[in-house]
């Protein structure tokens, strides 16, 4: 279940808009040189570091890797607590200055092994501290990031633990065959299985692998028989059960009988009966299940791992030659740092989760008085989530901006002078009141311009007057500590829309498929207050294309604090409001350019898990630029770029051939040029944008 969000209207909390929430404000698209603030926080005295760290709440999901420095600037420490550490916003800039533009996927590849090492550490505590008889060897689920060079990484800092890999397809396999060379290390083979699939992992064992075959489907097992009679090899094979023990969140039907993968007990008896039949029994060793990613509560994972113990000894009193138990994934990720059993957190640390893995195999086997397993785990979203940082910058923004209206005559019409009567009354005993009649009369506006009786710049002024009564209430909702249920959407409409860099469809899929939090901070000015609160809106055009969600202490709160953007020092001055004209227009700020404000950068984190290889190209914008960073005694040294998409390359995933598309823009321009619909210098200059932009990165430039 939800954590209980309390209803007080905290700095740094909002909640979520009813279905029949007031329609949004006039607004305009603008960047830092708006002359009229957009609403903002209530300011306090002095905001320091330490108001961003709670704000943001950076101790709770990036300990031990992520923090902020004095100079306000996040900062990485890829070693975790070892020490050494670096400036994200200065590492950023210094890309920059290399031209790699941004979006910047930045993984940090130090983070990578100490994850591996925390992870096996772990294990090897419990082991000792429980006197367990066996070993633990981890594998990395390829499906959770198959890039390569993370792979690679991987399979070198794994070795010192012989870690593994787990293939969860056939493309996935020639991945794992390939690149895995740790002795001692294990090959988990999960997923859909056909005879080649079968028969390819069989014959690995010559190659010097430990390849497990796990059972998913009861067709496998005859499969897997045939395989070993035509080759000559018997295989390691597992079987994959559906528990009983349900998980939690949005994988909590990963388990249960109608599981997508596994046998049943009654299913498991028959491949046993099967194997023992064509004398193959000895041929299975591991047991795996797995009940579903990020389990958020340790009681789920305590009551899995008890009834797998008891599934495992059952199976070696029936003669099978069990070696492993392989928990499958689920080891949670905090993205919020609340460490509760909320979906996007964890109310265990990952030791906690060893100490129980290791204690209930213990006991089960105990008490059979049978050899303790080789433990397996697949634990793919807690290792790869913290490695990489996601870093774009904000293009502009669109904020509401309401003005000290002016006051209205005797000439005006009666809903205008009632909305400024309402404005002008409107105070901490009768704000609730106020917004009521406020919204009464924005509606009455609307309703008589409909039958033709008010006109359409006295409907404009009846629109601005309804949304400074809202911006008014709004300062005095902010200080109560309850907030009326008919308020509660105010926070996110009146909030401002942050344009950003990026396509949340290629970068953070499952923040738009399933809802899934990342936390989401501005990577420099932590030493100001964030006077702004806003959403995120991303360059596709797609009104899903947007991030509306964001970590809090309590639930989900809808909007983000967030800096004002800041005019560049060479900006040219802008007058002061009281000398703009007095048109229609002065109601709302100036528009300006996106150059005309200094850089404003957000970073997303613990995002390694899945989004690079679920990304998609909506609007064709392609993979971002992939940097990995190594720590080094002198700083830090730039391992891989990984160049991203350009737009020929992303054209070519559709089936456009470039040169065919340069040639007929060509034939065009030609043809223009015939007709003289088109100047030869035109003709040239289009051509030559034409081609220089089918080899640039999809993204903007900065």
């Amino acid at each position: 279940m939800p954590r209980q969000s309390t209803v007080a209207a905290q700095a740094d909390k909002s909640v979520e808009s009813p279905k029949d929430a007031a329609p949004l404000p006039e607004t305009q698209t603008s960047d830092a040189a708006q002359q009229t603030p957009a609403l903002e926080l209530q300011s306090k005295s002095r905001w320091t570091i330490e108001d961003s760290e709670e704000l943001y709440r950076i101790n709770g999901w990036g300990e031990p890797y992520f923090s902020i420095n004095a100079a306000g600037h996040v900062t990485v420490s890829p070693q975790g607590d070892r020490g050494g550490s670096l400036d994200l916003y200065e590492l950023v800039n210094a890309l920059k200055q290399r031209n790699l533009g941004l979006p910047l996927l930045i993984r940090f590849s130090d983070i990578l092994e100490d994850r591996i090492e925390r992870l096996n550490a772990c294990f090897a505590k419990a082991i000792a501290r429980y006197n367990y008889g066996g070993v633990y060897r981890g594998v990395f689920p390829t499906k959770c990031n198959q890039q390569r060079h993370l792979i690679e990484d991987l399979v070198r800092f794994g070795k010192p633990h012989q870690f593994g890999l787990e293939a969860g397809s056939k493309p996935e396999l020639m991945i794992a065959l390939a690149t895995l060379d740790t002795p001692g290390s294990l090959l988990i083979c999960n997923g859909y299985k056909d005879r080649e699939y079968i028969e390819t992992a069989a014959l690995a064992q010559r190659l010097g692998h430990t390849p497990i075959i796990v059972i998913e489907q009861i067709e496998e097992v005859d499969l897997a028989i045939e395989a070993a009679r035509k080759i000559g090899i018997k295989p390691i094979l597992g079987v994959r059960a559906k528990l009983s023990a349900k998980g939690i969140g949005r994988w909590g039907t990963s388990a249960g009988d109608r599981a997508k993968f596994g046998l049943t007990v009654p299913e498991i008896i028959r491949a046993v009966e099967q194997l023992r039949a064509a004398d193959m029994l000895d041929c299975l060793q591991l047991l795996h299940y797995h009940i579903g990613s990020q389990i958020s509560a340790i009681t789920v994972i305590k009551e899995a791992i008890r009834e797998a113990s008891q599934i495992y000894v059952e199976l070696a009193r029936l003669g099978a030659n069990m070696n492993y138990l392989d928990v499958g994934g689920g080891l949670s990720v905090d993205y919020d740092g609340s460490k509760t059993n909320f979906y996007a957190s964890k109310n265990y640390s990952m030791q906690n989760y060893a100490n129980d893995v290791v204690a209930e195999v213990k006991e089960a086997c105990e008490e059979r008085k049978l050899p303790m397993p080789t433990l397996v785990s697949e634990s793919g979203r807690a290792i790869a989530s913290h490695q990489s940082v996601l870093v774009f910058d904000v293009l502009g923004t669109s904020d509401v901006l309401p003005n000290v209206p002016e006051p209205p005559d005797d000439k005006d019409p009666l809903v205008i002078r009632n909305l400024y009567e309402t404005y002008q009354s409107i105070n901490v005993e009768n704000y609730q009141e106020a917004y009521h009649d406020a919204t009464q009369f924005k509606e009455e506006a609307v309703s008589i311009f409909g039958f033709g009786y008010l006109s359409l710049t006295d409907r404009a002024r009846a629109e601005r007057l309804f949304w400074a009564c809202c911006a008014k209430i709004l300062e005095i909702v902010r200080q109560q500590d309850y907030v009326p249920d008919d308020l509660e959407d105010l926070e996110k409409i009146m909030a401002s829309i942050y344009y950003i860099n990026l396509s949340v469809f290629q970068s953070a899929p499952d923040s738009w498929a399933i809802d899934q939090l990342f936390p989401i901070m501005p990577i420099h000015r932590l030493d100001e207050e964030p006077t702004r609160r806003g959403t995120l809106a991303d360059l596709t055009c797609d009104s899903d294309g947007k991030i509306d969600q964001f970590i809090d202490l309590r639930d989900v709160k809808y909007v983000l604090e967030l800096h004002a953007l800041k005019p560049k020092s060479n900006s040219e001055p802008q007058p002061p409001e009281s000398q703009l004209p007095k048109t229609l227009s002065s109601q709302v700020a100036v528009s300006h350019s996106q150059s005309a404000h200094e850089p404003y950068y957000l970073g997303m984190f613990l995002n390694g898990a899945y989004q690079e290889i679920m990304g998609n190209l909506h609007n064709l914008f392609g993979d971002t630029n992939a940097i990995h960073i190594k720590l080094t005694p002198k700083g830090y040294q730039i391992e891989h770029v990984v160049k991203g998409d350009t737009m020929k390359e992303v054209l070519g995933y559709v089936q456009y051939d470039s040169e065919d598309l340069v040639e007929n823009i060509r034939r065009r321009a030609e043809q223009a040029l015939q007709e003289n619909r088109i100047t030869l210098a035109e003709a040239q200059l289009l051509l030559q944008n034409y081609e220089q932009s089918l080899s640039r990165y999809t993204y903007l430039s900065s």
